[in-house]
Parts: structure tokens; C-alpha cells; sequence
């Protein structure tokens, strides 16, 4: 047990030393980490109620998802009925009171379009009902209507998208560690430290970012589109910066590309006019269908529509064949680049409405880091004197395990990007009070034996060795207490966890092996015929 070769000794002091250098990074200025090189830059992130930053709940219209679920199956039904060389003729598809309903225009086809229709729906989740119904009225129309349990399910899915639509989002503004989190049914919490005005977060946040282009409806009475109203097959958007005057224009409601098909979009300028705007690039099947509809409908004018508004309609004078386009509206260069980065993050299934706003200002983060330390110091402190003052030589050695635990922690926190909150730093103090619990048990182990008669070298073996094991068992149970709150907590309850369970790991290393290295290295030198513990 006492007997360590010198690649043991590297091997145990290795990982130790790592650890401290991994820390060291957390306690530079940010422009002298800014030099280091990329493998050195492993700093410990202050979460939001240490640094400051902003704290957003955001809200998804129900609503919308129905709506958005319906025009999905329209444009389903469309293409399915579409298919094949018996295609099957149907008249204007109506969306009114939340239903689809259109007529067949050969009765004798219904029973036809129908067993097309019913396998576009299905089941919604568990529940055993399908998500849409699907039934015939007045012997030649259809009417196809969105269940309850179909809406719930489609909600259930919108929310898990959008957490991550958020999280790209975030992730592309170059902020590190949001907290973004699903509160209740129709609810998502999103926490950024270190950002303190948070109008850019809502404005990118808010953004749906759902880009469409459609065709704009000719036919269209003006009288009746400045009173909201389009022919059938068509709908009536607003249109702000129309240089024809209204603010309205009528667009046919068939999608001709949407954003679901781009694969990059940029900020750039207009060549001729020096303003801002997005460049957008389709993939291979979204430059086709843009290219078709381009060159069937030249000298028409499509509308370019960003969350249900009109930015632009221009005229399609030739067919666009580079699988590109630029969208303007009078933008700024923010705002051109806000809605580059929601393009690219692909858009929100629903639209999120901010219900609650806060700012954690830095002063509140610097008041719990100052009084976080002073707890700290006055932990080690105490803990210092008290296993010096009960176990001498053997307390400096536990205490210079804790030390280097300390270290050791914050180098695996950098190492692994955690966040450190107020909380963790409450596990700080609870892991540099029970670090000492290993060696306290060893010692009064080591006593025991020498009580028995045993000589020190003995005793100091079966010291190690017995209390090992009841170390190993305390410990166990420990961290399975942290690995539960880390499973289910969010939150403060989890960056508690992290730095409980990362507190654990290195402290039964630190305290067992570590100071078996220096007591076996002391024995060596000295060879002590008693012990004074």
C-alpha cells in the first residue's frame, strides 16, 4: 500500500497538475485569456445570477400551430390528390372555422380522394385518435377537421423545435451557457448570462422567421383587399412599405418556396444603393422549384413574406436560375443580420410572445461572488486549523489535498465548460467541508491500529486500506443524491449538482491516493518508529 513506483507517483500527480493548469485560466482577465491558445482558453462560465444578464419567458400561440397545421395539410392534400395519372379535380380549398373543406368536382371520385386523404393523417401520440378527421358532407364535399388530441400532440412537438431553434439562435450571438428551459405546456424560459441589454435577444428570439414566397394574386378587386378581403384561394397580408400605396396586397396562399429550403443566409449590401440586406441560398430541390415557378411566371409580380408581412414584391422579369435570392425591406445593418441568423437557425414552428422580462444586473453577481468567497475562506480556514490542530503533520497533508481540490475542480468545470452559479458555489463550500471526512477517517483508523499494537508502517497500511472501503461506500451514496438532483434539477439545482458530483470525484482521489503519496514518501524519508497524530 505504502509502496508507490515512480510511473505511479507520475501517474497520480499527472492528472492533478492538469487540473490545476486548466484552472488557472479562470482567474485572468478576459483579454489576457483572449491570447492564450485555444487548448489554454478552459475558463469556468458565470452563470446568471454572478455575472448578471437577461432572463426572458416566452409564450407560443396555440392558435398558430393550428392554423400552421392546416396549411401544411392543404398544400398535403393538394399534391397528394395531384399524384399519379389519375389525378383527381377538386374546387377552391376553403380554411374557414378551422377546417379544410373543398368539393370534388366528379362525385363519382370522392370515395377516391377520400382513401387518398386518410393515410396524410395519424395517430396523435398515445392517445388512440388520429390528428385530423377526415369525412364526406352533401355527397361530393370533403371536410377535413383537426382533432383536440392532434393539436396537443402538434404543440408538444412545436415546443421541443423551437428549444432548439432558441438554442442555435443563442448559440450564434457567441453567447456561452443559456439556460433555456420548458416551463409548463406552452411556455420556454431562456436565461443569458452576461447579456445585459436584452432587445437584441427578444427581437431575434421573437422572430419566428417563417420566410415564404408566394405569387401575388392579380385578380384581386382593390376595393376589397383594403377591407381584408381576397378571392377564394387567396389571402390578404399586410403589406407596409407598398409603394402602390395600400397597405395591403392579396398573395395566393399556395407556397411557391419556403424557408425550409435554404442552406445559408448572410447580411450583405445592395450593390447600387449601399443598403442593407439578406442574401439567401436555396438547397438543390428549393433552387429547382424556385427556378420552375420563376420561369413560368415571368413579368409577375411574388411576394416576399417574412412572419405573415409582406417585405417586398417584386416583378419577376426573368427566371432566377442561380438557386439565390436577396431579400430587402429597408433594413439596418442589426437588423438585416438579426434575421440572417434566424434564417439560419431555421424558423420557429410557432410564434412566442415575451410574458415576463428581467435584468440581473453585474452588481448582484459581484455582491455573491464577494460573499461566496468569504464563505469559501472562512471554510478553509477553520477547516485548516482544526485538522492541523487535531492531526498535525498528517492535517497539513489533508489540507493540502484540498487545496489542490479546490484547484482541481475548477480545472474540470473549465475543462468540461460548466457553469459555476450561486449555488455551486454553496457546493464549493460543502465539498471543502466534507473533503476532510476521507482523511479524518483514515486517521482515526491509523490511531486505532497503533491502539491495537500495530507498528506505523502496518498501521498506516491497514488505515488506508480499511477506510477505503467505507469511503467508497459514503461516496457512492453521495453521488447518487447528485446525480438525481443533476437529472431532474435545472437550474440552480443542477449547477449545484455539477459542482457537487465534479467535488466528489476529486476530492476521494485527493484525499485517499494523493496523501497516501506524500505519508508513503515521509515514511521513507524518515522512517518514524511512532506516530503523533
Amino acid at each position: 500500500m505504502l509502496n508507490f513506483s515512480r510511473w505511479a507517483i507520475a501517474g497520480i500527480l499527472l492528472p492533478l497538475i492538469i487540473g490545476i493548469f486548466c484552472a488557472v485560466p479562470s482567474f485572468l482577465p478576459d483579454s489576457t485569456v483572449a491570447k492564450l491558445p485555444p487548448f489554454m482558453q478552459t475558463r469556468v462560465n458565470l452563470g446568471l445570477d454572478l455575472a448578471g444578464g437577461s432572463h426572458l419567458l416566452l409564450e407560443a400561440s396555440t392558435q398558430d400551430v393550428a392554423k400552421q397545421r392546416l396549411a401544411n395539410m392543404e398544400e398535403q392534400v393538394r399534391t397528394e390528390l395531384r399524384r399519379g395519372e389519375t389525378k383527381i379535380a377538386i374546387g377552391d380549398i376553403s380554411s374557414r372555422d378551422g377546417k379544410l373543406s373543398f368539393m370534388v368536382r366528379n362525385p363519382s371520385e370522392v370515395d377516391a380522394a377520400v382513401e387518398r386523404i386518410r393515410p396524410l393523417t395519424q395517430g396523435a401520440g398515445l392517445t388512440g385518435q388520429r390528428d385530423f378527421n377526415v369525412e364526406v358532407v352533401n355527397s361530393s364535399t370533403i371536410v377535413i377537421t383537426p382533432t383536440q388530441a392532434g393539436i396537443d400532440n402538434a404543440v408538444k412537438s412545436a415546443m421541443q423545435v423551437a428549444t432548439e431553434v432558441f438554442r442555435k439562435r443563442i448559440d450564434e450571438m457567441g453567447t456561452r451557457e443559456p439556460t433555456i428551459q420548458q416551463q409548463g405546456a406552452n411556455r420556454i424560459v431562456v436565461q443569458v448570462p452576461g447579456l445585459q441589454d436584452p432587445k437584441a435577444l427578444k427581437a431575434l428570439l421573437g422572430q419566428t422567421a417563417k420566410l415564404e414566397f408566394k405569387l401575388v394574386d392579380m385578380s384581386a378587386n382593390p376595393s376589397e383587399v383594403a377591407q381584408g378581403r381576397a378571392p377564394v384561394g387567396s389571402e390578404v397580408l399586410p403589406y407596409p412599405t407598398n409603394p402602390a400605396g395600400p397597405p395591403m396586397i392579396a398573395v395566393h396562399r399556395q407556397v411557391m418556396v419556403s424557408g425550409e429550403e435554404l442552406t445559408d443566409a448572410q447580411q450583405t449590401y445592395d450593390q447600387q444603393t449601399n443598403e442593407p440586406n439578406v442574401t439567401i441560398r436555396f438547397n438543390g430541390s428549393g433552387g429547382n422549384k424556385f427556378a420552375k415557378v420563376t420561369s413560368q411566371n415571368v413579368n409577375r409580380p411574388f411576394a416576399i413574406i417574412l412572419d405573415g408581412k409582406v417585405l417586398s414584391a417584386p416583378n419577376i422579369n426573368e427566371p432566377i436560375l442561380g438557386g439565390s435570392a436577396t431579400i430587402s425591406g429597408s433594413f439596418t445593418v442589426e437588423g438585416a443580420n438579426q434575421l440572417a441568423i434566424a434564417l439560419r437557425s431555421g424558423k420557429l414552428p410557432v410564434n412566442f410572445v415575451v410574458v415576463e422580462e428581467r435584468t440581473v444586473g453585474p452588481g448582484l453577481g459581484a455582491d455573491s461572488i464577494r460573499a461566496g468567497l468569504v464563505a469559501s475562506i472562512v471554510a478553509v480556514v477553520a477547516v485548516a486549523a482544526f485538522m492541523f490542530v487535531s492531526y498535525g503533520r498528517f492535517g497539513m497533508y489533508a489540507n493540502l489535498a484540498v487545496a489542490i481540490n479546490v484547484l482541481v475542480i475548477l480545472g474540470v468545470m473549465g475543462i468540461l465548460g460548466a457553469t459555476l452559479t450561486l449555488p455551486g458555489i454553496a457546493g464549493f463550500v460543502l465539498t471543502i467541508g466534507t473533503a476532510v471526512d476521507a482523511n479524518v477517517l483514515i486517521y482515526e483508523r491509523i490511531r486505532e491500529e497503533r491502539r491495537r499494537g500495530r507498528g506505523v508502517v502496518q498501521a498506516i497500511e491497514f488505515g488506508y486500506k480499511e477506510a477505503s472501503r467505507t469511503i467508497f461506500e459514503a461516496n457512492v451514496t453521495h453521488a447518487i443524491a447528485g446525480g438525481i438532483m443533476l437529472a431532474l434539477g435545472s437550474g440552480p439545482v443542477k449547477g449545484f449538482a455539477i459542482v457537487l458530483l465534479i467535488g466528489i470525484a476529486t476530492s476521494v482521489f485527493t484525499a485517499v491516493t494523493f496523501t497516501r503519496v506524500l505519508v508513503s514518501g515521509w515514511v521513507r524519508r524518515t522512517r518514524p518508529t511512532d506516530l503523533h497524530i
